[in-house]
This record gives C-alpha cells, structure tokens and sequence, in this order.
C-alpha cells in the first residue's frame, strides 16, 4: 500500500493541477482514501478532522446513508437526460422543496452546473431583465471591495479587483463599479455612514447599473469578515429606490452555515435573484441554482427571447436527488441547535487565541470560527502543524478558519480549535 501510494503521489505531484497552486512545484499534498462522518482516512493509517467541509460543502459530514442511498436508487433509473424538452422527477422534486425554503418572492429555480456558473446566469438574467424593458445601457454590476463570487470570466469581473486574486486578467474582465466593502461589524452598533458611498454610487449610476451584487453578512474569501445586517437592509431600500436589482450571492452561507437557514434573513430581507450551491448537495456532486422572482421570468419572457443559458448537465438527475435528500436531511434534524452548539463552543474554545502575539482578531458567527493573523504566515509549515496534530484545516492568507460538518461532536470540535490554538503560538 505505500508503494502503491507513493507511485499515485507521485503522478499527482507531476500532472495533477490543485487549486491556486504553483504548477511546477506544488506544495505537497495528503492522499485520503475514504472518508466518513467528520474524519478523512489518509493512505498511511491516520485520520484527520475536518473543519472545512469541503469547502463549506458537507454540512451532513461524509459518507451518509441516506444520501449515498438517493444516489444508488437514481442510478437505477437514469444518471443524466437532457434538460432540454425534457424534465424528470428529481428535479421537479427538488424544485419544490427549494421554494418552501428560500425567501419570499423567489418563484424561478434555474439548475446549473456549479456556483461560479449560477453567479454567470444571475448576471445573465439582470442584463436581460433590463433589456427587454428597453433600459440596454443598464448592464453595469456595482459590487463590494473584498467581494468574491467565482472564477469564471463574468464571476471573476464582480470580485474585488485588488484583493480578489483575479488581477492579472483586469484587462480583460467586463469594468465593473466596487463600492468599499462595509465596516461595521455583524454585532456592533450600526452606522449609516458605512454605507453612503454605495448610496452616492447609486445616485450618480443608477441610469447603467443593473444590479448590485453581494456576498449577504458574510464576506469569504476576501477576509471571512461578518458584517451588520442592517448593511444589508440598506443595500435592499437603496436598490428599490435607484430600480436595481439586488442579487445575492448565497452560495458559501445558504443552508445554515450562518446560524440561519440563508444569510439574508438576518436583515430579514429578498433579494430579486439569488445563487445557491455548494451545501446544496450535501458536498456529493457539483450543483447549483439560481432563482429569481416571477417578475423578473416575465419580463425577460417579454422580449422574446429565452435566458440565454444552458448548460449540458443543467438539472442533472444525480445531483439533484442528492440535494433533494440533503435538503431532507437538513429539514429532519435540528440543524439550528447544531449550528447554534457550535457557535457557542467556537466563542468559548477560539476566544483565548486573542491573547496570542501572533493573533490579531478572532471572530464567530454560526458554524464559522476565523482566526485572523497579524501577518501572512509560511503556509506550508502552517498547514503542517495543523495536519500534524491530526485535523484537515486549510488556511487562506492570513485566515485560519473553520466550517466544521453541522454533525461534529464537542470532542472533535475541541481538537481543531486546540490545533488552531497551538499552531498559532
């Protein structure tokens, strides 16, 4: 077996391409060979914890009988069929469950491929909502400064130009508008001048900008920074008063992750589109879905022309009766209590790395804890200590955070944030 392991470590280190990662020479990485609950198996025996769910993905950890089960009964019926004149039960299934759950107003449900493509579709749609009214010079995107929202082409235009690792394809990107990213912290004491930029870009804009786009309390890979919600709330009467619309960018906090089931309801407001994805499935298959009002359906319908998108695995039976049984699963448990337990333990476990030198902040918010650095530390040797004390944490820049399975019990709960504790000494 090591050999064995030794030989597919060795291909990947010289053919297989890992996310931001030098293609010549690649920081080294972990061979897992299975995984279940809240523990990857490496090849070598160990076992470690995950605190990132895939990437914010597995909500229900690894391996789960009910959605390994929705995946082994699909396949018995058909793994894909053409969404184009055709349609099948999972995805009307899904479907129905996804309106009983998302906030009010949203009446469409668009099935893509990933969450990067849905953020393509929602700019898709506002564009063509605007045109078919007439309005073609609206088609200009405000969105926030260490904003991120995907890497594909019209996704990468919306993420902070500086901060959003997009910068070496600035002069290719569509010129977007960037309003400061908001200050105010998710539990401090609101002030409205956190936001009178944005409002003053709205008034000197709002003849050509369509929407404005954000990541709603929850800030990810620009600084995993929580902001209030009454930002939020302002941003949604600012677009009804400019006629923008808002499209939030749901897919890092939708299904929990914030302590409410979709981030906006914090600021107890809808959007007029909004994107889904990655705990959509459970963290099984690449899914995602962006939805958006019956006004909006109407009005591009209006023009005569369809949305113009679709994608070949649009809907595709698999992971759509795997997200309808992830949703059933969420729906079955007491997912707040988790998340809310989680919470609590991250406050009380993560709150002494505040006296650490290296340490400049430290912040929680449901089913998140982020260690934030005074500087951007070796993140080779980061990773090391970490993966040596026997958890999966992936550190990003000077972030080391966590976004455990809603299933992890306390004891394992207590390991990742001792290993964050010490690894930061």
């Amino acid at each position: 077996m090591q050999q064995a392991s030794l030989s597919l470590l060795d291909t990947d280190y010289h053919h297989l391409l890992h996310p931001y990662t030098d293609m010549m020479s690649p920081q080294p990485v972990e061979l897992v060979t299975s995984a279940s609950g809240c523990r990857l198996t490496l090849a070598d025996g160990r076992e470690l914890i995950d605190g990132m769910s895939s990437w914010w993905a597995a909500i229900h950890g690894y391996n789960h009988p009910r959605l390994n089960q929705a995946l082994t009964d699909q396949t018995k019926s058909m793994a894909h069929v053409m969404f184009g004149g055709l349609t099948h039960e999972p995805a009307i299934r899904l479907c129905r469950q996804l309106l009983e759950c998302v906030p009010e107003g949203l009446e469409k449900v668009f099935l893509c491929d990933s969450g990067s493509v849905s953020v393509e579709v929602s700019i898709k749609m506002a564009i063509q909502y605007w045109y078919s009214q007439g309005l073609t010079e609206k088609k200009k995107f405000i969105a926030l400064r260490r904003g991120y929202h995907g890497d594909t082409f019209g996704a990468m235009s919306l993420c902070d130009p500086v901060t959003g690792m997009h910068h070496l394809f600035a002069e290719t990107l569509t010129p977007q508008l960037f309003a400061p990213a908001p200050t105010v912290a998710f539990d401090a004491q609101w002030d409205p001048g956190d936001i009178a930029e944005l409002a003053q870009m709205l008034e000197t804009h709002q003849q050509e900008v369509a929407a404005i786009v954000l990541e709603p309390i929850i800030q990810g890979a620009g600084g995993m920074f929580f902001y209030s919600p009454q930002y939020l709330g302002a941003v949604r009467e600012l677009c009804n008063k400019h006629n923008v619309l808002l499209i939030a960018d749901e897919i890092a906090t939708g299904f929990g992750r914030s302590g409410k089931l979709f981030a906006c309801e914090h600021a107890h407001i809808s959007p007029d589109i909004m994107c889904i994805g990655k705990a959509l499935t459970g963290g099984y298959m690449t899914m995602a879905a962006t939805l958006c009002t019956e006004k909006i359906a109407q009005t591009i319908s209006a023009s005569g022309l369809p949305l113009m998108h679709g994608p070949t695995f649009m809907a595709n039976p698999l992971a759509c009766a795997v997200a309808s049984a992830s949703l059933e699963v969420l729906f079955s448990s007491d997912w707040q209590a988790n998340v809310s337990r989680i919470e609590h333990q991250l406050n009380l476990e993560l709150t002494p790395c505040r006296q650490l030198p290296a340490v400049k902040s430290v912040r929680v918010l449901g089913a998140i804890g982020v260690v934030e650095l005074e500087s951007e530390p070796d993140a080779a040797c980061l990773q090391s200590k970490l993966t040596e004390q026997g958890v999966w944490i992936r550190p990003f820049g000077k972030l080391v955070y966590i976004m455990p399975p809603y299933i992890i019990s306390p004891q394992e709960l207590s390991k990742l944030t001792s290993a964050i504790y010490n690894a930061c000494q």
